[in-house]
């Protein structure tokens, strides 16, 4: 659909957001930048645009606002309840030293916001309030930022929108640290980011900070509700994921930077019951607790249930280096291949396994 057609049907979503969006900055005109080349036409930023607003409380930072994930123009979809996808994104970022209103924005969040458009457009998969993401690197590419994930809460500013095309709901992307993204693992995304927030008002992403579980009584305040909850991390997105069946045995594939998330989120779902799917761009696959191992797979989704010695088995063998660990029985074994951190360019920066 090209820009006249759209401009043919309206603007009613479009509007809707800046209205939201307008409501909270009612003196504010926005830094919008749009995309020269619409994805429908093959271009490579899913997103129409992106507006960019200022703000000077709590602390001084810049807001970003996606557009593109629900329906701008016309209702084109036939889920009357939701607009298109059913969110926008938006993000934090804390001003740097010096910086001020007039000062042109950081890039670099709208390409991150952008990358995470071609993995829903490219996937299907919609983002949720809790889900989470790593990164693969620093969140901000040639920094040293110590933030390397991302998690998803609703904006504490924005509250879900209903408009002619639908609910409209509003995903603050937030970075995190290694320890606490394990953390979030161990309990949960909003759990964990209430647990923060003293330390991180409004969600606000630093680059410049360390992490806020250095403080003691953070920490214990995330261990309590981690031992009192369980984890409630039932989803996790990763790169590499594939999976093959030679004779009466399934070889699951994974990258070796995903392993360690893996190994930690095994025993805290299935110990307790619960299950835990893995899921890339194209395919899923879902962790099961039960008494015998039993492994079903098609195309695009695989079902495992573990046995208690299998769970033990990956837990104690399993490493994040290229290898074949076989478990008990026969019936499955895991592959694990390297990982290649790559920039913006697709140069391979770092190399996990």
């Amino acid at each position: 659909m090209d820009h006249t057609q759209k401009e043919d049907e309206g603007t009613q979503g479009w509007d809707a957001l800046n209205a939201a969006l307008g409501a909270l900055y009612p003196a504010q005109e926005p830094r919008h930048f749009g995309t020269a080349i619409p994805y429908t036409l093959g271009g490579q930023d899913p997103l129409d645009g992106i507006s960019v607003y200022w703000a000077e409380t709590p602390r001084p930072h810049w807001h970003y606002v996606t557009y593109g994930f629900s329906e701008l123009y016309g209702k084109q979809s036939d889920d009357l309840a939701d607009s298109g996808y059913g969110f926008e994104l938006t993000f934090r970022l804390a001003a740097a030293p010096g910086q001020g209103a007039d000062d042109a924005p950081p890039v670099w969040p709208m390409n991150l916001l952008q990358n995470l458009a071609r993995y829903v457009f490219s996937s299907g998969n919609v983002l949720e309030a809790g889900h989470h993401l790593d990164a693969n690197g620093p969140i901000a590419l040639d920094s040293e930022t110590v933030l390397r994930h991302l998690a998803l809460i609703e904006d504490p500013q924005l509250p879900p929108r209903d408009t002619a095309n639908g609910r409209v709901r509003f995903l603050q992307v937030v970075g995190l640290s290694d320890d606490e993204m394990a953390a979030v693992r161990r309990w949960s995304t909003h759990g964990v980011l209430q647990a923060l927030e003293a330390g991180m008002p409004l969600w606000i992403t630093d680059l410049a900070r360390g992490s806020l579980l250095a403080d003691a009584s953070v920490a214990a305040q995330v261990a309590a509700g981690s031992a009192r909850e369980g984890s409630t991390t039932g989803t996790l997105f990763i790169e590499t994921l594939g999976w093959e069946v030679q004779d009466d045995t399934v070889e699951l594939v994974l990258g070796a930077g995903q392993v360690p998330g893996i190994l930690e989120l095994l025993p805290l779902r299935l110990g307790h019951g619960r299950a835990l799917t893995l899921v890339d761009r194209e395919r899923s696959w879902r962790f099961e607790p039960g008494e015998e191992d039993h492994v079903e797979v098609d195309q695009d989704a695989a079902r495992c249930v573990l046995s208690p010695a299998s769970l033990q088995a990956i837990r104690e063998h399993l490493h994040a280096e290229r290898g074949s660990y076989p478990l008990p029985g026969g019936r499955l074994r895991i592959r694990v291949e390297p990982t290649e951190l790559r920039d913006a360019q697709g140069h391979v920066l770092r190399t996990i396994g």
